[in-house]
């Protein structure tokens, strides 16, 4: 039996009680422990987690969705590798994407299965220059770095970037954590079964949505303990991170449940390689209207941040998506 509440999400229902303080969603029944029950029939504890406004993420309200541009500067990430290379290039992109989206994550190690670890000075060599260089463009967004490394946040920290990304949640490297606290940067804690090496070697669980709502909780205690203020920390499920395309699904159909850790919730489903089976999009470049169907899924469930490649297209999306709601 599930210890977790999941809130039932309903889109235009003005008199239920909004979802994390967002008015777009709202929902009247839980499911939890003790099947479906009215939102009254909770305890106050469990309904102020599951309805209380999130916390600010680098300066930006969370009373409705916020989109992650994803700029990976590598050779080898399985959608976009090779096509940010040099500075310029990178710096392009980024120019791009900030016309709509409300975060860059910048990323110089790929974690697409089977990738290999990146050496600390190629991956701070890959990304503060590219930081740098948005900030000196007089581009404002908040930046996001991706890594697991504690020395390439510090630098990514120290070239202009408000947040970190660690898709390992502190098990890669737990100095990282000690410098979130140090820095009180944001932090985005996602789930992963395994390394991106391995990661993708019959992914097993017996109950896929409990074990990855275990383990966030696991790594927020973790966090806190090492000094990171709790409404610092963004968990993500792990959307293809030691998962398979059934697993996905479930957690997708039940992403509610992350509200009830009491913190904004990121959803990064982008081009992953379900998107692509169901879809019928072999190649990732191609799986954008399947990957915008699942970020408006994750809107409609109340996600806060949706982190994905094709920025533009999802911020028509969800334009579309808010005037209807």
């Amino acid at each position: 039996m599930t210890r977790w509440y999941r809130p039932l999400p309903l889109i235009g229902a003005e008199d239920a009680v909004p979802l994390a303080g967002q008015k777009h969603v709202r929902f009247t029944q839980v499911a939890g422990p003790d099947g479906v029950v009215s939102v009254h029939d909770i305890s106050s504890e469990v309904r102020d987690r599951l309805t209380a406004p999130r916390a600010e993420v680098a300066g930006l309200s969370l009373d409705r969705p916020r989109i992650m541009g994803i700029l990976n500067v590598t050779p080898d990430s399985f959608s976009d590798g090779g096509q940010h290379n040099s500075l310029d290039g990178a710096l392009a992109r980024a120019t791009a994407m900030a016309q709509d989206a409300d975060i860059l994550d910048i990323g110089g190690e790929s974690t697409r299965p089977g990738a290999d670890d990146v050496d600390v000075a190629e991956e701070i060599q890959r990304t503060a220059p590219v930081i740098r260089a948005i900030r000196d463009a007089g581009i404002a967004t908040p930046i996001s770095i991706d890594t697991r490394k504690a020395a390439v946040a510090r630098a990514a920290l120290e070239a202009g970037a408000d947040m970190v990304n660690d898709v390992s949640a502190f098990t890669y490297d737990p100095e990282l954590a000690d410098l979130v606290a140090e820095t009180d940067a944001p932090v985005c804690l996602m789930h992963a079964k395994g390394t991106p090496k391995d990661m993708q070697a019959a992914p097993r669980y017996d109950d896929v949505v409990a074990e990855v709502m275990d383990h966030l909780a696991e790594r927020i205690d973790f966090a806190m303990s090492r000094g990171i203020k709790r409404d610092r920390i963004i968990p993500d499920p792990g959307i293809g991170f030691g998962k398979t395309g059934d697993h996905n699904l479930i957690l997708l159909r039940h992403l509610s449940v992350l509200h009830d850790l009491g913190l904004p919730m990121l959803l990064g489903a982008s081009r992953k390689r379900f998107i692509g089976t169901i879809g019928g999009a072999e190649d990732a470049q191609a799986r954008m209207p399947g990957s915008v169907s699942v970020a408006m899924w994750g809107v409609a469930q109340g996600a806060q941040i949706l982190r994905v490649h094709d920025v533009a297209e999802t911020a028509q999306a969800l334009r579309l998506w808010m005037a209807m709601a």
